[in-house]
């Protein structure tokens, strides 16, 4: 018998789906610095990670925390593949998906900081 997964607080957030995409995307891009690789693919994790709390998160305040430092982790992963691909490290249309999702996230989260 298939049971149906549970349904967590961060599944209801459109901003962890968009985050698991920028997770996806940045693991899509292969980048071939490792250092920057592992830091864009920490931060994209980070970000998934944060919103999940954040969504769990009682209070106001509380959540507007979390929320702001998936934020940010949200422009590191999309400043690391910017960096790979002006260096070669990575191709220009998969970096740009990567910053067209980022950028997305970023407006979700901000609406979720207020």
């Amino acid at each position: 018998m298939n049971e149906p997964l549970p349904i967590l607080p961060h599944h209801k957030l459109i901003a962890f789906t968009v985050a698991r995409d920028l997770v996806l995307a940045v693991r899509a891009c292969n980048i071939q610095d490792a250092k920057l690789r592992d830091e864009a693919l920490r931060a994209a994790k980070g970000s998934a990670l944060n919103c999940a709390e954040g969504a769990a998160r009682v209070s106001r305040r509380d959540k507007a925390r979390v929320f702001a430092i998936a934020r940010g982790e949200t422009v590191e992963a999309a400043a690391a593949v910017e960096i790979a691909a002006l260096c070669g490290d990575c191709g220009q249309a998969e970096a740009a998906a990567v910053l067209r999702i980022a950028e997305r996230l970023v407006a979700l989260l901000t609406g979720l900081c207020r």
